[in-house]
């Protein structure tokens, strides 16, 4: 993690990270103010909350209460060496508690991980740069050593190589790029976690058998959304990239929607309108794009390539981003090597979708195949020695697909989880499902899946499958648990041998799609150094359905997002019309304002925790609305998960606006004690509120050049880095 410290008054500091800010001081006695604590006071507070975090996550996992525990820490300091020191942790359990569980707490504060980092004795490295933005890669940069070179099934370079060409992509970027954290919970199993330091959204998992083998995966998947703009995916990208010569790629084409909002010609074929447009209502204004929002401009589309016949068709941005997520999206060292696996995961996630809505129960891997895969065998013995059941189980449905399918069993919650992972190669297909299966997660992470069930409407539910998209945390049915399998285990192999393994293994799948009678569309960037593809099947690769187009457009976002970015500055008639606006779209209440309007909000203020609900019921108070605020008010109340802080408020308003709109009471006598209940701050901005004096309490003003919106911010200097490099690549000026 990234920490920017800038200089304050007298001796104050200020850290920055992520979202948040951090304020040090020094006491009055060492010349400071004595506003804040030290540094070295953050330092102990930090070992004894992380102890505390870790009994916290114990006694979760088991449903024992936290309510009378208590823990403190005291440092030691030995009198002849002041930097020798003893933390000493205690630790104060309620009676009840077993001497298991009293003997579980004290192991997990033993895994406090900055106690491990401590013991372990971090080793610091000082030194001057010339600018910290541009020192980009120390943490990644390898200088490959030819005689240590490792290779790898499915590779066309070796790792070592991989991560060097990548990492430097990146540099030359201007991105810094750093490693988050490290995961190896169980023999050949890696992860990692990296990110963008300047903008923590933009991130990527590795996973791997290795620990250079997980690098690669998250470099590669780092640069293939940078590359397919996922990052970016909904998100404003403001007005000055929203005007400039192109917003996605300097070969998009923008088109007009016709009369009455007709289609307009020169997007999709007809085999994709059949799919994307079965009842003729797809209109021109569905496709406006949600990052530019140029109504307009028109229709920004992308060329893609048609594999039967070479032809170039054009798929509106708006499209892909509502529908595919990164699905069909890959990063390779050669373009065969990237199309191995875009294809591959997309025949990953159909299949999957396929075993999980039929509720299919898959055939066992036989002991004597997985005993060719020792190393894999190996991890799955760990996994079940710490108490978990593992099934390996085939999932090419009779040897048509390259899949294989890892299921996790955790007796302590009845949850499972079904981890699928697809290549040619048979053992790289397992090797993926077991490490998809661990990738980030701490034997803890294993609590978090769900029970299966024998509710067969809820597994098949599109929103079901989304979950397992995102991180495999969907339902699965308990059909798929049962030992009368549906389909005959097959001992398949789609892999190819030599130099040109991965041209002949992309032609395999290209003709799996082929022999299905379905069309593939392909658009290559290698703007960034490395090949990168994505591939569209439609009517076979969506996430989402295609009915989203119209009925849950992401473009929603261009109704509300100028009002709601000027909400300070409307006028009542103004702020009634985008009242009105937001009862009539039936959108879900509870949708978060970050999702409505494509702008990230840091989520540790109102902004950005704020909901529809909350909107709605701040403009009413505004309005004056009192009978419409207070109904939801209670509305807020009933479902509210947002801060201590806001619920409290919230209480204070129900309370304020029963007594206004009762005839018979006087405010001005409650006034004391609601006071000395929520607080004269509190107090102050619920009336302000009620009266109309405070608007909109707790949103700080903003507006569409995004002023004081930093997160969001950070991403869009992210994504400018990278449109700057596609201008300077088709030598245009912006």
């Amino acid at each position: 993690m990234e920490i920017k410290v800038n200089y304050l008054d007298n001796l104050r500091l200020e850290a920055k990270f992520d979202d948040f800010t951090v304020i040090s001081d020094q006491p009055i006695r060492y010349k400071g103010d004595g506003s804040a604590p030290g540094p070295f006071d953050y330092f102990l507070a930090s070992s004894a909350m992380c102890a505390a975090y870790f009994v916290k996550v114990y006694c979760n996992a088991r449903n024992i209460p936290t309510e009378n525990i208590r823990l403190s820490q005291n440092n030691i300091v030995d009198p002849e060496n002041r930097y020798k020191q003893i933390f000493k942790i205690q630790v104060e359990l309620p009676e009840d508690i077993s001497e298991k569980d009293r003997e579980g707490i004290l192991r997990s504060i033993d895994r406090c991980t900055v106690k491990k980092v401590v013991q372990t004795g971090p080793e610091f490295q000082i030194e001057v740069v010339e600018n910290l933005d541009e020192d980009a890669q120390a943490l990644l940069m390898v200088q490959p050593d030819e005689d240590a070179y490792t290779w790898i099934e499915g590779k066309d370079l070796p790792l070592e190589q991989t991560i060097a060409n990548m990492s430097g992509m990146l540099a030359d970027l201007g991105m810094k790029i750093e490693i988050a954290s490290w995961r190896n919970i169980v023999p050949h199993v890696w992860s990692l976690h990296i990110r963008d330091a300047a903008s923590n959204m933009c991130f990527t998992n590795g996973k791997g058998a290795t620990k250079e083998s997980a690098l690669c995966s998250a470099l590669g998947e780092f640069i293939e959304r940078l590359s397919c703009n996922f990052f970016y995916n909904d998100q404003f990208f403001g007005e000055e990239i929203a005007n400039s010569a192109f917003v996605h790629y300097p070969n998009e084409e923008w088109f007009k929607p016709g009369p009455g909002d007709a289609l307009p010609e020169g997007i999709l074929d007809a085999y994709t309108r059949e799919i994307y447009d079965p009842e003729g209502e797809l209109r021109g204004s569905h496709l406006i794009d949600t990052n530019s929002g140029k109504r307009e401009r028109g229709i920004v589309a992308l060329p893609f390539e048609r594999r039967s016949d070479g032809e170039t068709i054009f798929f509106p941005s708006n499209l892909i981003e509502n529908l595919y997520l990164s699905n069909g999206m890959s990063a390779g060292n050669t373009l065969h090597e990237a199309q191995v696996q875009c294809l591959s995961e997309i025949f990953e996630r159909a299949v999957k979708r396929e075993i999980l809505e039929q509720e299919l129960a898959l055939p066992d891997v036989p002991v004597e195949v997985l005993e060719r895969y020792p190393a894999i065998v190996e991890g799955i013995q760990a996994l079940e020695a710490q108490g978990f059941p593992v099934l390996v189980k085939d999932a090419s449905l009779g040897g048509q697909f390259p899949v294989m399918c890892v299921t996790l069993m955790n007796p302590r919650t009845g949850g499972v989880f079904a981890s699928f992972g697809a290549h040619p190669s048979f053992e790289v297909a397992l090797e993926r499902s077991l490490t998809e299966l661990l990738q980030g997660r701490s034997f803890e992470g294993l609590n978090d899946f769900l029970p299966p069930t024998f509710n067969s409407q809820a597994v098949t539910e599109p929103n079901n499958f989304v979950e397992h998209f995102i991180d495999s945390s969907g339902l699965v049915s308990w059909r798929f648990f049962s030992a009368r399998s549906d389909i005959e285990f097959a001992d398949w192999d789609f892999s190819a041998s030599g130099s040109s393994s991965n041209e002949e293994e992309a032609a395999t799948l290209f003709g799996i799609l082929e022999e299905m009678g379905l069309e593939a569309y392909m658009a290559v960037h290698e703007d960034l150094g490395a090949p990168v593809c994505r591939i569209l099947v439609p009517g076979y690769s969506e996430v989402y359905p295609v009915d989203d187009l119209i009925w849950d457009n992401t473009n929603m976002a261009l109704d509300y997002r100028e009002d709601i970015l000027h909400l300070h500055e409307l006028s009542d008639e103004k702020l009634a019309d985008l009242l009105s606006r937001l009862d009539e779209s039936q959108l879900d209440e509870h949708m978060d304002i970050v999702t409505l309007i494509g702008i990230e909000f840091d989520e540790n203020t109102v902004w950005g925790q704020l909901t529809i609900l909350e909107l709605k019921l701040l403009i009413n108070l505004a309005l004056g609305q009192h009978e419409e605020a207070l109904e939801r008010v209670e509305m807020f109340q009933q479902y509210n998960d947002n801060t201590v802080e806001r619920g409290l408020f919230y209480q204070a308003m129900a309370a304020v606006l029963e007594i206004v709109l009762d005839d018979e009471l006087e405010l001005d006598d409650f006034l004391y004690n609601l006071t000395r209940m929520f607080g004269e701050e509190t107090m102050a901005a619920v009336v302000g509120s009620v009266t109309g004096e405070v608007r909109f309490h707790g949103l700080t003003p903003t507006n569409m050049q995004l002023e004081g919106l930093e997160k969001h911010q950070r991403l869009i200097e992210s994504y400018k880095k990278l449109h700057a490099h596609r201008a300077r690549r088709a030598g245009l000026a912006l």
